[in-house]
């Protein structure tokens, strides 16, 4: 089952914060209602159970990856994520990012559903918003052709695989993946987006390269 990559966003008591999110959905047409999955320990979590609001930006497919890295796996508790993207203050007080985004949509909360892990908050729709023409970004496109990864809070997220299934490469050219957020730097590739060249072993990689996702220095990166 494939679905979108969406930015959802909240506030409460003067503070904001989103995160990547790739479980929301049409409820009712009559009236509009849409739902979002949010895991209990991210703080977007906390802000939308004590607000009682939150934002949706629908994300263009050619959203970069730093883009997705930064609302995808950094806290809102270390970094304020609004403070480095383009957004607004939506109808309901609440932030909505503009920057990549194809639409917005604002809700306030009328039901929520404990599912363990995350709650399903259902809201009504309050105001939205279509910014500019373009394709959606799916869950199925970030995950083959700009090869993501889920992290550890999404309900997508499957744990690594076992050793025994894993390939055995070429030490010249051995896969390495990004302990933080799963990334998988394969040297046949490269990182182009970074200036690096197709073939470029991961021992060769400039001492301030860094995850194209999340950030993270090489010495985070383990042999896959």
């Amino acid at each position: 089952m494939t679905c979108g990559l969406y930015v959802v966003t909240s506030c409460a008591d003067g503070k904001a914060n989103g995160q990547i999110a790739n479980t929301v959905f049409q409820v009712t047409a009559d009236p509009a209602r849409i739902a979002v999955s949010l895991n209990k320990e991210n703080l977007t979590h906390e802000y939308v159970s004590r607000s009682g609001v939150f934002g949706v930006s629908v994300l263009d497919k050619e959203t970069p990856m730093p883009f997705i890295g930064l609302f995808g796996f950094k806290s809102g508790r270390d970094v304020d994520k609004l403070a480095e993207v383009e957004h607004k203050e939506g109808l309901s007080g609440c932030p909505v990012v503009t920057e990549n985004a194809l639409a917005v949509i604002e809700a306030r909360v009328v039901s929520t559903l404990d599912v363990g892990t995350h709650t399903i908050f259902v809201g009504d729709v309050v105001a939205g918003e279509v910014i500019r023409d373009g394709e959606p970004l799916t869950y199925a496109y970030y995950r083959d052709a700009k090869k993501g990864k889920a992290p550890k809070a999404a309900p997508t997220y499957h744990g690594p695989p076992p050793a025994a299934a894993k390939e055995r490469n070429d030490v010249k050219m051995q896969k390495y993946v990004c302990q933080v957020c799963g990334y998988v730097y394969d040297p046949a590739v490269g990182d182009p987006d970074s200036g690096v060249a197709p073939g470029t072993a991961f021992e060769n990689l400039p001492d301030d390269w860094v995850c194209p996702v999340c950030g993270a220095a090489k010495d985070q990166f383990e042999p896959e």
